[in-house]
């Protein structure tokens, strides 16, 4: 039987894009928790049921069963699903990579599905998709691009934008993207945590709703880049003894022992003062690092 999607994971990702575009059996699935103990197979058939997927017993029935294939596994699992698939993919088939990988990751499945004769198309969900359902926003890249713009197009999704035309580009812009998404979250359990303990977390967060921030994110990272660079040493010292505090507390200092490092590690490299902009401030770090490491 032909579908017009398969999904290959049907974990969060996969069943709220399967509910919001009301597939039903127009698409099949396959999730490898189904392959487990009883209870958990059960509890992922009732998914299925729920948004009225037809369900796949294998990877290879579930890839061979459509054109488009959308890979949404965990991290760990993209190589290996990628590998699964390249057993049964069809020739010119589409695989929508939409897995948060590194570059490097997507590059190596995009081997493996190529040599099988299939497409594969580097795909970067860039927001949650249960709040967004079919219009998350969506980077692809890839030789294919445009034509894999239009195939998600097709099934419903009205937020997808070409990043470009190599393997990497679309994944490189979610991974570090993450560096600030995922590193604010850690970094205000870090303070929310401390402040709770030390009994002052409404004055901290007061005291952060106080302090003025540019309006964009290229401001700033221009603004924290040009304090790195000139107080970065200061700013070392001062952090390590948050990290003093933080230890004295016991609720952990993991972020703001990478913050000492980092502000010591471009305080250090005495590129005088700032030039103006970021991207002339960016060169001065490069060839000051270049300096340094000669």
């Amino acid at each position: 039987m032909d579908f017009k999607v398969a999904l290959v994971g049907f974990g969060e990702a996969g069943q709220s894009l399967a509910t919001a575009a009301k597939w039903q059996d127009q698409a099949t699935a396959f999730d490898k928790k189904t392959l487990g103990d009883r209870f958990v197979a059960g509890a992922k058939l009732a998914d299925y049921a729920a948004a009225g997927i037809i369900d796949s017993l294998t990877s290879d029935e579930a890839v061979s069963s459509s054109l488009v294939i959308l890979s949404l596994v965990t991290a760990d699992q993209a190589l290996s699903a990628a590998e699964e698939a390249a057993r049964s993919i069809r020739d010119g088939a589409f695989y929508l990579d939409g897995n948060s990988v590194a570059p490097q990751t997507k590059a190596a499945a995009a081997q493996m599905i190529e040599r099988a004769g299939a497409h594969y198309v580097d795909m970067a969900i860039m927001a949650p998709v249960v709040a967004s359902g079919l219009s998350v926003p969506i980077l692809v890249s890839g030789a294919l691009a445009l034509q894999a713009q239009a195939a998600l197009r097709n099934l419903g999704f009205d937020r997808v934008d070409v990043a470009g035309n190599e393997v990497g580009r679309a994944s490189s812009i979610k991974m570090i993207r993450s560096v600030i998404v995922k590193g604010i979250e850690a970094l205000t359990a870090e303070c929310v945590t401390a402040a709770e303990r030390a009994g002052v977390l409404a004055e901290v967060l007061a005291s952060l709703d106080a302090s003025s921030a540019p309006a964009t994110w290229a401001e700033r990272a221009d603004y924290n880049l040009d304090r790195m660079m000139v107080h970065g040493l200061r700013r070392a010292a001062e952090m390590e003894e948050v990290v003093k505090t933080l230890d004295a507390l016991g609720t952990g200092a993991a972020m703001t022992r990478g913050t000492v490092e980092r502000q010591r590690a471009i305080g250090s490299l005495g590129t005088g003062r700032p030039p103006t902009g970021l991207e002339a401030k960016l060169s001065a770090l490069a060839d000051a690092e270049k300096v340094e490491a000669a």
